[in-house]
């Protein structure tokens, strides 16, 4: 029987592929930008998710409430443009409305999906004034997921065996947002668009979730040092 739980020895194997990566850019930046004030912070905030599932039976969604919070490197090339990678960790997913589908054991009702994921961002930064205007790709590795069903009155009807080995192990996609500096902290928002399916197409995961992909929408306030 699979676990959903949060596997120690997963999060730990992701967790050091992706800080490598991000000490790698945060090396590649420091040597670009030798002249220039680096910036390193913290930020977190709040999720705002989705995943547009395309599947016959799904009548409705609606959007799923998460947390990220993480590390950033913000490194001037210019006086107006910068590179910033970042290191995340995203709680994100959506709950979906289901009529008629067998799959789950459910003939109708809302299903959770909950998906967290560590994630890198590496955004071109332009500044204009205390603004500043952010895009670029992320990758995100998949460490731990879980799906449950309610009743209609809203109480858990019982988590499935479902875990991250039924969803894509990697995620990837672009973001995009506008940002506010203001005395030494940075107020934003960001759009994350994933160009991957997020179900494993072998999994019965996959023929729920057909077609879906990653859709989020973060708040966020960050503190540089």
């Amino acid at each position: 029987m699979r676990k959903n739980l949060f596997s120690p020895v997963r999060f730990a194997a992701s967790a050091s592929l992706l800080v490598l990566m991000f000490l790698t850019m945060a090396g590649t930046a420091v040597a670009q930008s030798e002249e220039t004030d680096l910036k390193f912070g913290v930020k977190g905030g709040l999720n705002i998710s989705q995943l547009y599932v395309d599947q016959p039976d799904a009548e409705d969604e609606n959007v799923k409430l998460g947390i990220h919070a993480g590390l950033f490197l913000k490194a001037p090339l210019s006086d107006f443009f910068a590179i910033q990678p970042e290191l995340l960790f995203s709680s994100q997913g959506a709950k979906v409305t289901y009529r008629g589908s067998g799959l789950l054991g459910i003939q109708s009702g809302e299903v959770r999906f909950n998906l967290n994921y560590i994630q890198l961002p590496i955004l071109a930064s332009i500044t204009a004034g205390p603004l500043h205007f952010q895009a670029g790709p992320y990758i995100s590795y998949l460490v731990s997921a879980n799906v449950k069903d309610l009743k209609d009155d809203g109480t858990v009807a019982g988590s499935r065996e479902v875990d991250e080995s039924d969803f894509r192990t990697f995620d990837y996609g672009l973001a995009g947002g506008l940002g506010v500096d203001v005395q030494g902290f940075q107020l934003g928002a960001r759009y994350n668009y994933g160009l991957q399916e997020i179900g494993d197409s072998d999994s019965f995961v996959g023929e729920l979730t057909r077609n879906s992909k990653n859709s989020v929408i973060q708040l966020y306030i960050g503190l540089g040092f």
